[in-house]
């Protein structure tokens, strides 16, 4: 199953417009210039192994040349907590696999698209210090002459890198983009820090800035969703709600916090009930589907509104919420629909 970073990670930045600032922000300069942006493209498929999904994930972009010439982006978002010293490895063969993916759908080419790999990694335990080059794996002569003819005779491959956990939070702020992909590199870089508490009410602006997008509300639920995820209890939620008071009008704030269901959470404590707290956390969820279905634009009928409103199994509402967030068809979130 997927989780909460790969979700996150993949719905901001596997939109070629978001994707585009990812790598504006890293690709050098001339490659930047040279790129036809327009042409950018999310391809379908990963070739991250099976039992390392759960600590990274995979995009591919496809774009042309100003020239003409196709070109492979191929983005590994690493999320696990330390620093992986086989990386350029794993890439190098991640990038093996997409190539022969490529081979097997052009089999009448008699060249190799250019294919830049890209690792972005937000782990909580400091900056990336796994080497970024596959020869600077290989036990080579210490003497750096001899060094120099052996590494020659290995294979030679590098990987860029964007470690959010080197940057500052200015310069990230002051990246390019749209306004959810600049707060997904803060959200990323901060969410598992002691800082994101304090450090939240300094990105109002860039909030209300999302928020005012023509998807913002569905932005916002998805960022505070990764924050529910992320958060450590009162401190998060309490500055949370304190950023969407912000930018909100106090009734759709409290919506939005609904995810945490603290006011029922509260009531049910002081009455008693906590069937009542379970079905409000039901309740709430229910109505975050509706929610990302009405501001995608998905028409839903009556019958299918009292089905979700109706869901009493957590782990189906969760999967309808992950459906809910690309979903362009009612059929995409409730599969057994008739065709």
């Amino acid at each position: 199953m997927p989780g909460p970073h790969d979700l996150f990670a993949r719905y901001t930045f596997g939109h070629p417009e978001r994707a585009a600032a990812e790598l504006r922000a890293v690709l050098p300069a001339h490659v930047v210039s040279e790129v036809d942006w327009s042409s950018l493209r999310q391809e379908s498929g990963s070739v991250v192994d099976p039992e390392l999904r759960e600590t990274e994930s995979d995009l591919l972009f496809t774009a042309r040349l100003h020239s003409g010439r196709s070109l492979l982006l191929y983005v590994l978002l690493e999320h696990q907590s330390s620093v992986d010293a086989w990386m350029a490895l794993r890439m190098l063969r991640y990038v093996v696999r997409q190539v022969e993916r490529w081979r097997q759908a052009h089999p009448e080419s008699t060249r190799l698209p250019v294919i830049i790999p890209l690792v972005m990694y937000h782990g909580p335990d400091g900056a990336w210090t796994a080497p970024r080059r596959v020869e600077d794996l290989f036990d080579l002569p210490e003497a750096e002459e001899e060094r120099a003819r052996w590494r020659a005779l290995v294979p030679r491959f590098e990987y860029l890198l964007d470690d959010l956990t080197a940057e500052r939070e200015e310069a990230l702020r002051a990246r390019s983009g749209p306004p959810l992909a600049r707060l997904a590199w803060l959200v990323l870089r901060y969410g598992r820090t002691r800082e994101l508490a304090r450090k939240l009410p300094d990105w109002t602006a860039l909030f209300a800035q999302v928020q005012a997008g023509p998807e913002g509300a569905e932005h916002l639920v998805v960022v505070i969703r990764y924050l529910q995820w992320m958060g450590d209890g009162a401190a998060i939620r309490a500055a949370t709600r304190r950023v969407l008071h912000s930018v909100l009008d106090a009734q759709r704030a409290e919506v939005l916090m609904g995810s945490w269901a603290e006011e029922m959470i509260e009531q049910g404590v002081q009455k008693g009930l906590a069937q009542g707290v379970a079905q409000g956390r039901l309740q709430e969820r229910a109505e975050v589907v509706l929610r990302i279905l009405t501001a995608r634009g998905v028409p839903t009928d009556e019958s299918a509104r009292q089905r979700i409103l109706s869901c009493t199994d957590g782990e189906t509402l969760d999967r309808w919420f992950d459906r809910a967030l690309n979903a362009t068809t009612l059929r995409d979130v409730l599969e057994d629909l008739p065709q």
